[in-house]
């Protein structure tokens, strides 16, 4: 747990640190969010390679998806109404421009931060988990279907582009590969081809930005990094041994002589993420006007809006029921609250269309808020499932026992020579 104390204290960094930064020259402010996109690039790639599907269960996934796509949109929902019909004056409740900048803003809370939910988990050694694995496809699923989402909102803002249907035809794109293309790319996978590999979906993503911009300035396009990188992890070949992220997960696990070097450059890309995350926030005193509302009621609406975005992602602890025990469902719910990158960025698009008030300053202290505890929430996972990973353990160290007195050498043990 000293890892995830860590984490939590480098978020806290880069809280403070954005804050700081405020007035700072856009050529700073763009520099985090390209590092930002690095890391999280690096971590998604390795996410994909060690992704397990079994394609005899598509209906499966189609279930995990629906989980998914469920406990992204209800806190968008929850926050959307409370910013409508909670922080807006009456008169305003039936127009379009309310809801259209409502909706916008209250998506901020669908997505789990898949990056900071990994790292976070796998410190915590919880990666070898019916829990860490569940979470590694509802978190993925439900950052996609936060990004399908922004492509309809977008439209509602600046109408019907097609740039916007180009952006969707490549995410289609990018998961029927990763589908049809499982594990089946021979490609290098030492931490540095990693680095170079999310270095060039970086340098992409740039690309078609900057193209973009060239052909409407008005309608830029932003292609995340965690879909390209997810599907190029998807598409090769697993490296033998464990997976990097998950080096708490096992002990007494043998590694291999590349394995520690592998680990440790994980680690510190994954410490760097939680300090760029946090630099990656929008300026909390100066994104909007309150309203004419005091401090005091604006950090009352944050804390309902914090409740009701979690309590939005509580569906999964009401599934799987054939899967695992209500401890582990409850855990599963509770990994799910942490936000990050993909709800900052949803909040910058926001500030970047114009959208201003309470409820955007009070939109971007709920995500500072949410982010401050995620150690808190992570150690509330651990303690949740701790007598199930405890009576895992139990019966797999009784099996190892038993196989030990079947064998040969448990009957006939080797005596030293005196």
């Amino acid at each position: 747990m000293r890892k995830v104390l860590f984490y939590s204290l480098l978020l806290i960094v880069g809280l403070v640190g954005s804050q700081m930064l405020t007035g700072a020259p856009p050529a700073l402010a763009r520099g985090i969010g390209v590092a930002t996109m690095f890391a999280l690039a690096f971590i998604m790639i390795h996410v994909g390679y060690e992704f397990e599907i079994d394609k005899s269960r598509a209906r499966h996934y189609a279930w995990d998806y629906f989980v998914a796509a469920t406990a992204a949109t209800l806190p968008w929902l929850f926050c959307t109404l409370y910013f409508v019909f909670a922080m807006s004056p009456r008169a305003t409740w039936g127009t379009i421009d309310n809801w259209r900048g409502s909706l916008l803003e209250g998506l901020f809370a669908a997505p789990t931060s898949a990056g900071v939910l990994f790292s976070m988990l796998a410190a915590a050694g919880l990666g070898a988990t019916w829990l860490f694995r569940k979470a590694r496809v509802l978190a993925i699923f439900d950052d996609l279907h936060t990004i399908l989402l922004l492509i309809p909102l977008k439209m509602i803002i600046i109408g019907p582009k097609w740039q916007l249907v180009a952006v969707g035809l490549i995410i289609v794109a990018l998961l029927w590969i990763s589908w049809h293309h499982l594990n089946s790319a021979s490609l290098p996978v030492t931490w540095p081809w990693v680095m170079l590999y999310a270095a060039g979906i970086v340098a992409l993503s740039e690309l078609i930005h900057a193209v973009s911009l060239w052909f409407d300035p008005a309608v830029p396009v932003h292609l995340e990094v965690l879909l390209p990188a997810f599907a190029l992890g998807c598409v090769m070949k697993p490296p033998p041994g464990e997976d990097p992220h998950v080096d708490d997960a096992r002990e007494g696990v043998e590694e291999g002589p590349e394995q520690p070097q592998e680990q440790a450059v994980s680690t510190i890309v994954s410490a760097v993420f939680m300090v760029l995350v946090g630099l990656s926030m929008p300026p909390i005193g100066g994104a909007a006007a309150t309203g004419g509302l005091g401090w005091g009621v604006i950090a009352l609406h944050v804390v309902i809006v914090t409740i009701l975005s979690n309590l939005g992602k509580m569906l999964p602890a009401l599934c799987y029921r054939r899967e695992a025990t209500f401890r582990e469902r409850l855990a599963l719910a509770i990994g799910m609250w942490p936000r990050g990158e993909v709800g900052a960025g949803v909040l910058v698009i926001a500030l970047s269309y114009g959208i201003a008030g309470a409820s955007l300053t009070v939109a971007v202290l709920s995500l500072a808020l949410n982010l401050l505890l995620t150690g808190a929430f992570i150690v509330i996972v651990r303690k949740l499932i701790a007598p199930v990973v405890a009576a895992q353990a139990a019966e797999f160290a009784a099996a190892h026992d038993a196989a030990a007195q079947r064998s040969p050498r448990a009957e006939f043990p080797i005596e030293s020579t005196p």
